[in-house]
């Protein structure tokens, strides 16, 4: 049942804001279940894949996704995806959870700015966009196999200020773009033994029900409360992360 609260919570998160639902459902894995960091985030990119999913295909109903640059994000997401995931194992959790408290306080920030989005006045076009596209996605599939999200913080900022897409055709085309960069990802954790499955099913009914729902509530809140209300819990989570780390390193250094 913690599961399918857990996922309703991420979902929500992600229908309202726009991003993945990671940065959620890692801490409260945490908490709840008493996962270690490395399990954590595992668990989170597995489940991603149906955020991603679940997403793209309610932003498509509104036209709101482009498939051609969905799919040159994620051919090289995809490739980083995995490298990502190594390098998380490769950590001691200390540094784990350190790295991640600084990434939720970059998303808060990320959240704050969302206003100031402007559409690039001179899209570029052909190969540049490509390119762009390209980098754009090795950045966010290196960032989800690391810290267990989307990638959606690094993709719609680029594609808004970059390549002039729409806020909402950024969002939409992102979740599209995740579900490989999440599955190669979450599959790489699997196979390290970071993906608890167990929990995975309630996370997916949760992630479903929870995405549909926060696109509803957008509807009755305004933007601006909703990016304070969160980027406000998003700082005191990364806080108390970046706060728990700093012990965990202690202990560390203690055994060593």
């Amino acid at each position: 049942m913690m599961s399918v609260l857990i996922g309703v919570l991420a979902g929500a998160f992600g229908g309202l804001a726009g991003l993945g639902g990671g940065v959620v459902m890692i801490p409260l894995m945490v908490r709840f279940f008493g996962f270690n960091q490395h399990q954590a985030h595992g668990t989170s990119l597995a489940a991603l894949i149906f955020t991603g999913m679940t997403g793209a295909v309610t932003y498509s109903l509104r036209g709101n996704v482009d498939p051609v640059a969905a799919g040159v994000l994620a051919a090289t997401a995809i490739l980083t995806a995995r490298f990502g995931a190594l390098f998380a194992h490769s950590l001691p959790e200390w540094k784990l959870k350190m790295s991640f408290g600084i990434f939720v306080i970059c998303v808060s920030i990320i959240l704050l700015l969302k206003p100031l989005y402007v559409p690039s006045a001179h899209a570029v076009q052909g190969w540049v966009w490509v390119a762009v596209l390209l980098a754009c996605g090795m950045a966010a599939g290196f960032m989800a196999g690391l810290m267990g999200v989307g990638g959606g913080a690094i993709m719609t900022p680029a594609m808004v200020l970059v390549l002039s897409f729409s806020q909402y055709l950024a969002q939409g085309t992102s979740l599209l773009a995740m579900v490989p960069a999440a599955a190669v990802g979450g599959y790489t954790h699997w196979r390290l033994g970071n993906v608890v499955k167990e929990v995975v099913p309630g996370l997916i009914v949760g992630i479903i029900v929870g995405t549909f729902a926060g696109g509803t509530l957008a509807q009755w809140l305004s933007e601006a409360t909703l990016r304070l209300i969160f980027a406000a819990v998003l700082i005191w989570l990364g806080l108390r992360d970046i706060r728990k780390s700093m012990h965990l390193r202690e202990n560390f250094l203690a055994v060593t």
